[in-house]
């Protein structure tokens, strides 16, 4: 039944059906916040004559709002200016227009800001210019753990301090109303300020120079033009190339207010990774991270990714070892002395399995729960382990478990 609008000035508007002058309106319109003009009548019998073309309005006001953050998203696109479009086709390809899939959770994709320059005198890996690493997939190191010499492993120690320096400044900056594209800012400056580079950048064509992960998003999120919001959590992951060599992080971030569910979940997450790196010594088989990993998860009510792993890193970004996060993997071979990779669980709320977004980057939960994720690069040393992107007297004291008792 239609509803005296509320509004004074009605008799203004005119039917939708017969183009009288109109003082009733639709109340499933009003409901739905939408414009006046379009949703008034003159009578009761002139809304009901027209309710199965009417209808339709509804129907198409609801399909805007499933696509969540997509519609505003498009809205935003229109403020941001033309330069703001869609990531499609893994980083290479962009639209203006907002992408169609079957969402698993709340989360949407929004445009994205043009590529970020980088000076000249900046050092850069290969693939900075094309998109195409040429290096690393050919290298023997992607068959055979490499043994760091002295000289390299002090440059991973620079490189890895870097990074951790970056993920920090990041790490300050987050609350609700900020952007992810913001957070890149953040990253590109810094790592440019320290005379570095931004391994992500162009990295197989990925177009930012961090990842964002928020909520539902696994690993490798765009930054884009969404703000956080409260309750979100958010995953940064750094990566900067210096002298050389990569060093590599991330951590999960609360924004505001966060449900308690998901503070156990970054919480455990945060847990897995120390306990994991808590056996890492020469003689220990790789293959016992997921186990211990595994273990503590599945204990915390949490499940394991098992689509991505971590990974060996040095001159090249990635390479072998892989290290994967689950139990009863089959991963191959025993860490020694001078050996650098990285183990970074992904824990979801909960099924471990993913879906990949149109942009061929992000991967999202395939139930559209959360998940977090933590990173370190680590150094097998003599007697256990050396974390070389380790927190510094200077980092933030975001993390509530972290504060002396």
């Amino acid at each position: 039944m239609a509803a005296e609008s509320e509004m004074t000035d009605t008799n203004t508007l005119s039917c939708d059906n017969c183009g009288k002058p109109a003082n009733l309106q639709c109340p499933k319109c009003m409901e739905l916040k939408l414009p006046r003009k379009g949703s008034a009548f003159c009578t009761q019998e002139c809304f009901k004559s027209s309710w199965n073309s009417h209808k339709l309005v509804h129907l198409k006001a609801k399909l805007s709002s499933s696509l969540g953050a997509g519609a505003p998203g498009q809205q935003n696109s229109d403020k941001l200016g033309e330069n703001w479009l869609y990531c499609l086709k893994r980083g290479q390809a962009r639209t203006p227009k907002f992408p169609h899939f079957d969402w698993t959770g709340t989360l949407r994709p929004y445009p994205i800001s043009i590529k970020r320059t980088v000076p000249a005198h900046i050092d850069k890996p290969d693939w900075a210019d094309d998109g195409i690493p040429v290096v690393e997939p050919n290298s023997d190191l992607q068959h055979v753990v490499e043994i760091k010499s002295p000289d390299l492993i002090q440059r991973m120690r620079e490189t890895s301090r870097i990074a951790r320096e970056v993920l920090d400044a990041a790490a300050r900056i987050i609350q609700p109303g900020v952007t992810t594209d913001e957070i890149d800012r953040v990253v590109h400056e810094a790592t440019i300020a320290a005379g570095a580079y931004p391994s992500p950048l162009n990295y197989h064509f990925f177009p930012k120079s961090c990842c964002t992960s928020v909520n539902e998003v696994i690993c490798h999120g765009i930054p884009d033009a969404r703000k956080l919001e409260d309750g979100d959590i958010v995953n940064v992951d750094v990566t900067v190339y210096y002298k050389g060599v990569h060093g590599d992080l991330n951590e999960t971030y609360f924004v505001g207010n966060v449900d308690e569910e998901s503070r156990k979940l970054v919480k455990c997450t945060y847990e897995c990774l120390e306990k994991a790196i808590s056996i890492v010594k020469p003689g220990v088989r790789f293959r016992e991270i997921g186990e211990v990993i595994n273990r503590h998860a599945l204990m915390s009510g949490f499940s394991v990714v098992k689509s991505y792993c971590g990974h060996g890193i040095g001159e090249l970004f990635h390479c072998a070892p892989n290290i994967p996060h689950y139990g009863r993997n089959k991963a191959v071979g025993v860490m020694k002395a001078g050996q650098t990779f990285t183990i970074e669980p992904m824990i979801n709320a909960g099924v471990w399995r993913d879906q990949m977004w149109p942009d061929g980057w992000t991967a999202v939960t395939a139930d559209g729960k959360r998940s977090a994720q933590f990173e370190h690069t680590l150094l097998v040393t003599e007697t256990g382990v050396e974390v070389l992107s380790g927190r510094l007297p200077t980092s933030p004291n975001v993390f509530p478990w972290l504060n002396s008792s």
